[in-house]
């Protein structure tokens, strides 16, 4: 059975001369420092063209160590996702094969390296055990199926449960201090196969980019877990859909229209499975707000199973697709935007066009909230006016390094407002055809007068929320 754990950590390049230093000075008072030494032997798999180290994912056997297992590691942000299987004969797990196989495809894992650990620790710990920070010295040996063994020393430091962001900083002092500096490879295989994954690089662009399509991927894996990532994961979609039409001008645009149009039908099958979701969590609430007397019949477990049943069958069809050439070319393409978007001579420009381009999002918002302001109540406008207030957010949240932190803390406050307010009447209004889609069936029996009420009540809902959003400036 798979067990997951968060992994944050920083690596560091060190000459075989240097000495590390000692850590005992950043202990907590009750604290203590614990070395010892042990060999890790893993064997890493992907692909033969790289698939899964394109996407940052890497998958390997390990021996030696407490974490003895298979371990498939994932994109967290600026931390990783671990997936452990337990050992059980030499044979790649069946469940480990399936959560990597939207970006495999069919392609058989096969070994990329092996790589050989001498690893020195120093492991800070609180009074009652738990872990602050681990620095592992490791003296590293890797072969490759097709090419010499290389060796090279780095440093690993990994925060514990009870460690913070502040230590990790300050850890990382003492040891560029001593003579360490940052890891050029971002992994260990990474540099045994001598190339560079993708990496998170300077530009703001490009960081958004990146988080995105990590999303994506980890979506990806824990759907296919039988998690529900499903929220997190159309988000990613929208914001990399934001990202090509704000900042279009950035992109080869034939690229950037096939993106948006691969991403656009993955986030339908996705909205498709979310929006049941969010509907059944709202009508069993409303339900349960009504006075006993207006509820006729078993109202909220109609409700809940028919909408349970919308849901299972949007989820079975997304996994369905997942399995298919479309999602697999989509994952690749995604890959391929990760390791370099294909830039104009526009996007080549940097912050300076990313500035403009977000302005641009900001004042069209503006301008469509006016629109709606000034003319009235349509519930089309409306919806454009919450799209548009949306890519505002996301453009403001990609140009924060270029605009600063605080104007861009100032506009995404802002507009996630305007969404919320656009979006509680948005979702009235979906609620409300919902609930009359429903309504019409033949089988619903006195419930249908329930419906009805709860019809009303989201008519009566939308009404206020165009008043409020009227109030909106």
């Amino acid at each position: 059975m798979a067990s997951t754990q968060r992994e944050r950590e920083e690596k560091f390049e060190i000459a075989d001369e240097v000495d590390v230093p000692d850590l005992v000075t950043l202990l907590p008072t009750g604290g203590r420092l614990e070395r010892d030494t042990v060999r890790l032997h893993s064997t890493y798999y992907d692909t033969a063209d790289g698939a899964l180290l394109r996407l940052r994912m890497t998958l390997r056997r390990r021996e030696g160590d407490t974490d003895t297992g298979w371990h498939l590691k994932l994109p967290a942000g600026e931390a990783r996702t671990e997936v452990h299987v337990p050992l059980d004969g030499a044979d790649l797990p069946a469940e480990l094969r399936e959560l990597v196989a939207g970006a495999a495809g069919d392609a058989p894992l096969v070994t990329v390296a092996t790589i050989v650990t001498e690893r020195r620790r120093q492991r800070l710990l609180v009074a009652d055990g738990a872990l602050l920070l681990e620095v592992a010295d490791d003296r590293v040996a890797a072969s490759r199926p097709d090419s010499p063994p290389t060796t090279w020393r780095e440093l690993e430091v990994e925060l514990g449960d009870a460690g913070s962001e502040k230590l990790l900083a300050r850890a990382a002092d003492l040891l560029c201090g001593a003579g360490a500096s940052p890891a050029a490879a971002p992994s260990k295989l990474a540099r045994a196969l001598g190339r560079q994954a993708p990496e998170r690089r300077a530009g703001a662009l490009q960081r958004y980019i990146d988080q995105q399509v990590d999303a994506l991927v980890a979506g990806d894996v824990a759907l296919r877990r039988g998690e529900n990532p499903v929220h997190a994961t159309r988000v990613g979609t929208r914001r990399l859909r934001s990202t090509l039409r704000i900042f279009g001008a950035c992109f080869d645009p034939a690229a950037a229209t096939a993106l948006d149009g691969e991403l656009a039908w993955y986030a339908g099958l996705l909205g498709e499975v979310r929006d049941r979701e969010v509907l059944r969590a709202r009508f069993a609430a409303a339900v349960a707000d009504l006075p006993a007397e207006l509820v006729l019949g078993p109202v909220a477990q109609h409700l809940d199973t028919t909408l349970a049943a919308e849901q299972q069958a949007a989820r079975d069809a997304l996994l369905a697709e997942m399995s298919g050439e479309r999602y697999r070319a989509l994952l690749a393409t995604l890959a391929t935007w990760s390791a370099g978007p294909p830039l104009t001579e526009t996007g080549q420009q940097g912050d300076p066009v990313l500035r403009r381009s977000a302005e641009t999002a900001t004042r069209k918002a503006d301008t469509r909230l006016r629109q709606v302001l000034r003319d009235g109540s349509d519930d089309e406008q409306l919806h454009r006016a919450r799209k548009a207030a949306k890519r505002a957010r996301y453009a403001s949240e990609l140009a924060a390094p270029v605009v600063g932190r605080k104007q861009a803390t100032k506009a995404v406050k802002r507009y996630t407002r305007v969404q919320k307010v656009l979006g509680d009447q948005h979702d009235s209004v979906v609620a409300a055809e919902v609930l009359r889609r429903l309504a019409a069936e033949p089988a619903v029996g006195p419930c249908g007068f329930t419906f009805g009420v709860l019809h009303a009540r989201e008519i009566a809902a939308a009404a206020a929320g165009r008043r409020t959003v009227a109030k909106l400036r």
